[in-house]
């Protein structure tokens, strides 16, 4: 058993319950410590911390991070969660449950600084890292045990006590063989934690429920259950042609996650915070029929983008510019990350409606903190589920015959008599 102090950093042998050296009880010990280099670190409450450490004064009060009473949460602090607040809930439910939380509305230059600082330090110690979002990465530290001077759990532990020194920020850690197994571990002691998970990962998956396998949704959840499978072992335990039948794709990739397989591996090329689609206009338009004629193919053309990078996104960004020049942004966070034209297009004209009654020259349709399609929810027997079959045979046909081959009844406009 190897152990390390996460305060004093003392290395050792054995099960430890005390630092010997400054008898800390925040020791980590595991068997396999020294063999294990992918890891998954993920800022704890991120923008509800950086809130916090910039107003002390809020250090004891739950504080959530959103739109007004009609918008939806962003972040919620863990004082706010223990009421039952959480991220995309919407404003009214999560003012009802905790109707003393402090709401603080957006600044997303402030969270982009505090993440280039987290992530600067984190580039320090290895190139190999994928973003997911502004506040948690992917790490693979293979082969920096010399460079660096101690094996990945060591690296790592420096390196979380840096952020929080540098930064006023914590951070959880999960260390493991895959990037599957190392997202579970961080989430196994928030906050300020530090996890392992090693030969151990089917034992310790089995007896979780589906759910906690990436792209189970709550809808797919349910269809699970209804099949059979409640549990990760369930899934293990099934023959991987039934699953390939019921789920297709979906279902080996199940059979493996249920095994604590994951192959993919930590790609720094998709570390992407958003993508993003825009068009100026001839002249200044005003009327909604006409920006929303403006704004269907930037989503179709955005929606394609995503599916063609396998990516996809529950944070949505609809950009303005109007007459003056000034720039205007509106955000809307979705219970589930999507990838269809038909769901762009729906959550940009509700953040569209507000603005109307004056002039713009530009109209613009992004995706923020998009996260890999196999991370997100498989989407069974819903609205998303449905238009995805839609798009994506329209893809094939597109790729087959030509952009003009099929086109939706929305993108023909009135070219008169």
């Amino acid at each position: 058993m190897k152990a390390i102090c996460r305060d004093c950093f003392w290395t050792g042998e054995g099960q430890v319950e005390r630092c010997p050296i400054c008898a800390s009880r925040r020791v980590l010990g595991h068997a396999e410590l020294d063999s294990l280099t992918i890891a998954h670190l993920d800022c704890d409450a991120f923008y509800a911390s950086v809130e916090k450490r910039d107003r002390p004064e809020l250090r004891d009060k739950p504080v959530i991070v959103g739109g007004g009473r009609r918008g939806v949460v962003t972040t919620a602090c863990y004082i706010a969660r223990l009421y039952g607040v959480g991220s995309a809930q919407p404003m009214f439910k999560a003012l009802k449950a905790c109707p003393d939380a402090v709401v603080i509305k957006p600044d997303f230059a402030k969270y982009k600084a505090a993440s280039a600082a987290i992530f600067g330090a984190v580039r320090d110690l290895t190139p190999l890292v994928q973003t997911l979002s502004l506040d948690e990465a992917w790490i693979d530290l293979s082969g920096t045990e010399r460079l660096n001077g101690g094996p990945p759990a060591l690296q790592l532990i420096r390196l979380q006590k840096r952020i929080e020194e540098e930064t006023g920020l914590t951070v959880s850690i999960g260390l493991a063989s895959n990037r599957f197994l190392a997202k579970v571990a961080s989430e196994l002691d928030k906050p300020r934690g530090f996890s392992v998970i090693g030969s151990e990962a089917q034992a310790l998956l089995a007896p979780k429920p589906v759910g906690v396998l990436p792209g189970v949704g709550p809808v797919f959840r349910k269809t699970l259950q209804s099949d059979g499978y409640a549990t990760v072992s369930d899934l293990a335990a099934a023959d991987p042609r039934d699953l390939m039948k019921r789920y297709g794709e979906t279902g080996l990739r199940l059979h493996d996650l249920a095994h604590g397989r994951d192959s993919r591996r930590v790609n720094p090329e998709h570390d992407r915070k958003g993508m993003s689609a825009e068009t100026t206009f001839n002249d200044d338009l005003t009327a909604a029929a006409d920006l929303e004629a403006e704004l269907w193919p930037l989503c179709e053309k955005l929606a394609s983008k995503a599916r063609r990078d396998g990516v996809a996104s529950r944070v949505l960004v609809l950009k303005l510019r109007r007459t003056d020049f000034k720039i205007v942004t509106r955000r809307i966070s979705l219970p589930e990350p999507v990838q269809t034209a038909r769901a762009l297009f729906a959550a940009g004209r509700d953040l569209l409606r507000p603005e109307l009654g004056r002039p713009y020259r530009l109209i613009g349709i992004g995706m923020a903190e998009v996260v890999d399609a196999v991370d997100a929810p498989a989407l069974f027997e819903t609205t998303e589920a449905r238009s995805l079959k839609t798009e994506t045979a329209i893809d094939a046909l597109r790729a087959r015959f030509g952009e003009t081959a099929v086109v939706a009844g929305r993108a023909l406009k009135d070219r008169g008599p």
